[in-house]
């Protein structure tokens, strides 16, 4: 009793503010403790679950506050999934500072809706709302097609949009939709708007491609026979493998830009655990207590977009500091197969095939 008396006093604390964006406390713990690839869950297998939970949430640490953000006057973003969640908030504040910032997003009416919450907030904001479904090739083709022809710079990429824990299923072009959406999308939308982020950027004013991951990807597994999840279907295994195929991609884009010496930098960043409707295809009794506990003790949507924020405005991350995988305002080690040169590499020459980009 004086363990949830002394959390709820921490809930009503007030939360800090810098820089415009509140955080209270780091109640993010690591996705990998709760997200196991495997083919089921026993009984017991999900007590245990349950049992992680509860105590990894207790378990909170402090969360660093971030720096104040420069103005972003003049700069161009394109934030996928910006219609709600941890998208919307990181498009919320890019506009605050100035920026012009589309959302790419599948839902017409939800995007629709968030550009009119934001622009009633702030007189002056500069954001609109373009149909994206990263589900569809030919909607992130048609998509940065429309993006071009319009002769627009463009200085931030966040690819932020996602599922999790969706029942198996393919995308419109048979991929599996964890791997498909989450991976695959974006490295497609990020490949076809190489050029322009290459021309947008400048020494001192490099462009950047932020890539929101999990760090879920540390149980993450890169099957580079099966990465349509064929032979054996998990949710939670895929997950995890698109999360990984994520970071292996912001890894090995970062290393090519710097080679070519492009004022272009690419990173990934983990938000932590958020309330969210991310978690809506948990399992049953895990959704009741997720659902239960979320308020309490996740972070809201605001705090989750903190780290992105970060990534995608710090001049702490400006040129030749920037890349990495960053969570809670700090680089971090990743898993040691993003160490795997020849791994990166495969799945990167795998993808351009798949892609059909050769």
């Amino acid at each position: 009793m004086h363990v949830l008396k002394q959390m709820r006093q921490n809930h009503h604390d007030e939360p800090k503010e810098k820089g415009g964006i509140k955080l209270r406390k780091n109640t993010s713990t690591s996705l990998s403790e709760f997200i196991r690839p495997s083919t089921g869950l026993t009984a017991r297998t999900r007590s245990s679950f349950l049992i992680k939970i509860t105590s990894s949430l207790i378990s909170a640490c402090p969360l660093l506050p971030p720096p104040v953000m420069p103005r972003q006057d003049g700069k161009v973003a394109i934030v996928t999934g910006g219609g709600k969640g941890i998208g919307y908030e990181a498009v919320r504040h890019m506009a605050k500072l100035g920026a012009h910032v589309i959302i790419g997003g599948r839902d017409e009416q939800e995007g629709l809706v968030a550009v009119r919450r934001i622009c009633e907030e702030y007189k002056e904001a500069k954001v609109e709302f373009t149909k994206l479904d990263l589900a569809s090739l030919q909607s992130v083709r048609q998509f940065v097609q429309r993006f071009k022809e319009r002769g627009l710079p463009l200085n931030l990429l966040v690819n932020n949009a996602g599922v999790m824990l969706v029942p198996e299923g393919r995308t419109e072009d048979g991929f599996e939709q964890h791997f498909g959406v989450n991976y695959l999308g974006h490295f497609l939308l990020t490949w076809l708007l190489l050029d322009t982020l290459k021309d947008s950027g400048k020494c001192g004013y490099f462009s950047r491609v932020v890539n929101v991951s999990s760090s879920a990807h540390r149980v993450g597994e890169i099957g580079l026979n099966d990465l349509n999840s064929c032979q054996c279907y998990s949710a939670h295994a895929a997950y995890c493998q698109s999360k990984l195929a994520q970071l292996l991609f912001s890894s090995h884009l970062h290393q090519e830009l710097q080679r070519g010496g492009f004022p272009l930098s690419s990173c990934a960043v983990d938000p932590g655990m958020v309330d969210t409707a991310l978690y809506r295809h948990l399992w049953t009794p895990l959704s009741l207590v997720q659902s239960a506990i979320a308020r309490l003790l996740f972070r809201t949507p605001a705090e989750g977009a903190a780290t992105v924020l970060f990534a995608a405005l710090s001049p702490a991350l400006e040129g030749e500091c920037g890349g990495g995988y960053w969570a809670n305002g700090r680089r971090e080690m990743t898993s040691q197969p993003t160490f795997d040169p020849q791994l990166r590499l495969s799945l990167w020459e795998t993808t351009v095939q798949l892609l059909g980009l050769q």
